[in-house]
């Protein structure tokens, strides 16, 4: 099912929103012009590389000096590919207007990172010892769709389903979130119980998202009186 649009009204324009967008696809976008062996070695500094942290000295022998965490944050604007810089965007689209008109705009810049930076974390927890960066927007995106899930469980997302019939169907957010979350989980036992399985999909961080989404949200949300 690819979501299509939404229908929780927005009462301002998602601003930060849009920004986290245009940052995306403008790195991507500039990466693709570097040479290769440049951009491999901006990956790995800016990508968060779970061996980096547990082995500090396969850290030093790679050349990647100590950041103190920092790709924990920087990660989440790097992407794979177009494919996986696509879904991501559109994800964001869909669903961080609510979140972000009701929380404003800083305060949404604030809830997205942190539920970055938690997903990677949990991530690196269940991999340590993975050699290979991890990258992408996905562990963020999940908070935002678990903010959606609590604060907006009854509208409706339009979905179409491809490949069986050329329709549009309403559904309620807590079905389509409930069983996005449902095949995140299945993926993620799958990878620890298989290895190598889904090894290419930080699924821990897409879970690890939605479970800080969850649990932080009201933190963030702001009052009535609130201007910005």
């Amino acid at each position: 099912m690819i979501p299509i649009r939404d229908t929780a009204p927005c009462f301002a324009r998602p601003v930060m929103t849009w920004a986290i967008m245009v940052v995306c696809t403008v790195i991507f976008v500039s990466m693709q012009f570097l040479p290769d062996a440049l951009g491999y070695k901006l990956v790995n500094l800016f990508g968060m590389v779970p061996i980096r942290y547990s082995n500090p000295n396969w850290a030093q022998d790679f050349g990647l000096p100590p950041d103190y965490g920092f790709s924990f944050i920087s990660n989440l604007f790097l992407h794979n590919d177009w494919l996986h810089l696509m879904f991501n965007m559109w994800f964001l689209w869909i669903f961080g207007d609510n979140i972000e008109d009701r929380m404003g705009r800083w305060r949404f810049l604030a809830f997205y990172l942190t539920c970055g930076a938690l997903a990677t974390l949990l991530q690196w927890y269940f991999d340590p010892v993975l050699a290979i960066p991890v990258i992408g927007a996905s562990g963020a995106i999940a908070g935002v769709l678990a903010a959606y899930f609590c604060l907006y469980p009854l509208e409706r997302v339009i979905v179409w389903i491809p490949f069986i019939y050329p329709i549009l169907l309403p559904i309620p957010a807590i079905a389509f979130l409930g069983l996005w979350v449902i095949l995140q989980l299945h993926n993620a036992t799958e990878a620890v119980l298989f290895t190598g399985v889904g090894a290419n999909v930080a699924w821990w961080a897409h879970l690890g998202g939605f479970i800080c989404g969850c649990l932080l949200y009201r933190a963030f949300l702001r009052s009535e009186k609130t201007i910005i």
